[in-house]
């Protein structure tokens, strides 16, 4: 048999599932390079760097941490001694424009005592709220650690037990009615949807789950952004052995009949045992395995999946900071139904956008100049359709989206802006290379999860693991740090590599309180 320390495995795009990916293999011995287009790591969850500032491109919220917790176990690494993080508390703001707010707190008496300021009977109903959704977690946690590469999945034990905890004939907003009458209430345990890029009104009731997660293990901020996660984890790999090579585009896949067998890049060619693709699914494809190669995921039925809203991006750099700001507060339209169908036609930006905005500046110091702070603007809308010309549409809905900011407490924010970086569905898809500016990738339909997402195993050809939130379980970090577990252990076993050298790591769930102590 091969030497099992010379199989070769290039992983396509070094963000946080590649480099997960990379880290998980290089520790049962395969030999790892890492071919990554950008100047840097992290992906959607890389930084820019302007006039001093420093900015998260992507996620901005960093939530149940035990999934990266337990990669760094298989690695020997400590994710809390490797990484300093501050937690966030209260969580989140979420103000309603026709008035009031919510702050989520992480102690169940204080979130209910927040709850109670809109609907006392609502806050009565945090512990059922609490207690179901803790076991529909655990519930679903093995689905969720599993693959599915053929419908059989389905009739697993674990599977079947879990139905009736998910309650699939339910959208996210009508099992949220079960536990909270007012529709604030519902719309403060539903906008973590936007996770997703789906509305609560059509989101499968599964992810209740979300902000669940929040409230059970707390959001948290690392120190200097999520590309710090991102660059130690690369720093880890390359310590582990693994070949990180920057500023080099894959441009396609080499293949033996329908068996992957390397890569082409513009500065030579790859030969690989397997190959692990990171890259956005839906760009990915097009450009680097053949149309005539793929079955069930051909261009055309690529091009005629559901997809995830897109979004309206402005990174700010300014004088000052907005103290009583909280560092994440979210701005839920009056109309929000009006506003998710805006998104979900893509034929005209919403009149009254909803916002998520990032002050950090009040928990890290870290990235700005003294005396400045950084502003983190998301606006969901719709993804590329056609109908919208960006390059026209983009000044005069930046000029609307600072009017709206006035209603979270950004008062003469024009005045004080020093640096500005905007990012919309076209340059997600120009700069980023994604699909359709989809942020999120494909949608979370009950038709796109599972079994019906393109396979961790890629189903269509040979030697090709999928990794990020194209594939099973889907996006948002946990779950694409939960990708990277469940490719690279299907991987290691076509390859027949050992076990981790530094050991498994144990999947224990502990509670809240051991976990704050680590911090």
């Amino acid at each position: 048999m091969r030497d099992q320390r010379k199989r070769r495995v290039i992983v396509v795009g070094a963000g946080p599932g590649g480099l997960a990916s990379a880290m998980l293999l290089a520790a049962r011995g395969a030999e790892v390079t890492v071919l990554e287009r950008l100047p840097q790591v992290g992906g959607r969850t890389g930084r820019w760097r302007q006039d001093g500032f420093t900015f998260d491109i992507g996620p901005t919220f960093f939530l149940y941490p035990r999934v990266l917790e337990d990669i760094f176990k298989e690695c020997g690494r400590d994710l809390w001694s490797e990484i300093a993080f501050t937690r966030i508390d209260p969580m989140y703001r979420v103000l309603f424009e026709g008035g009031g707010y919510l702050d989520a707190k992480s102690e169940p008496a204080a979130m209910a005592a927040e709850i109670a300021r809109l609907s006392a009977a609502d806050a009565a109903n945090l512990p059922r709220y609490l207690a179901d959704n803790r076991k529909k977690l655990a519930s679903f946690r093995p689905v969720l650690e599993s693959p599915f590469n053929t419908l059989r999945d389905y009739l697993r034990g674990d599977v079947l037990k879990s139905l009736f905890m998910l309650r699939p004939q339910l959208s996210l907003d009508r099992d949220l009615k079960t536990y909270f009458a007012d529709e604030r209430v519902r719309q403060a345990f539903s906008f973590q949807a936007k996770y997703l890029g789906m509305s609560p009104f059509n989101c499968p009731s599964l992810f209740t789950i979300l902000a669940f997660l929040e409230h059970e293990y707390g959001v948290w901020h690392p120190v200097g952004g999520h590309a710090v996660i991102m660059d130690r984890m690369a720093e880890i790999a390359q310590e582990m052995g693994v070949e990180i090579r920057l500023n080099e585009p894959v441009t396609r896949v080499t293949f033996d009949g329908r068996r992957a067998t390397g890569v082409e890049s513009a500065r030579g060619r790859y030969a690989a045992d397997a190959v692990v693709i990171n890259a956005d699914f839906g760009q990915a494809m097009a450009r680097l395995v053949p149309d005539g190669l793929r079955k069930r995921w051909t261009d055309k039925k690529i091009a005629e999946k559901k997809y995830s809203c897109s979004t309206f991006m402005m990174y700010l750099g300014i004088e000052g900071l907005y103290e009583d700001v909280p560092h994440h507060s979210i701005l839920l339209a009056d109309d929000l139904r009006g506003n998710v169908r805006d998104i979900e036609q893509g034929l005209a930006l919403p009149e009254t956008p909803s916002i998520y905005l990032q002050n950090a500046g009040v928990s890290d110091e870290t990235l700005a100049p003294p005396g400045m702070s950084t502003l983190y603007v998301l606006v969901p809308v719709a993804h590329l359709t056609g109908a919208i010309d960006w390059a026209s549409a983009a000044p005069q809905f930046r000029e609307h989206v600072i009017d709206r900011l006035g209603l979270m407490g950004l008062e003469g924010l024009r005045d004080r802006i020093r640096s500005q970086r905007i990012l919309t569905p076209q340059g997600w898809q120009d700069e980023l290379a994604i699909y359709k500016g989809a942020t999120f990738n494909l949608s979370h339909t009950l038709g796109q999860m599972l079994y019906f997402r393109p396979h961790n195993r890629f189903e269509d050809v040979d030697g090709i693991y999928l990794v990020g939130g194209g594939t099973h379980p889907g996006s948002g970090l946990p779950v694409i740090f939960e990708s990277a577990r469940i490719s690279s252990k299907l991987l290691a076993e076509e390859l027949s590599l050992s076990e981790s050298r530094y050991g498994a790591a144990e999947r224990l769930e502990l509670p809240l309180e051991f976990e704050l102590e680590k911090v």
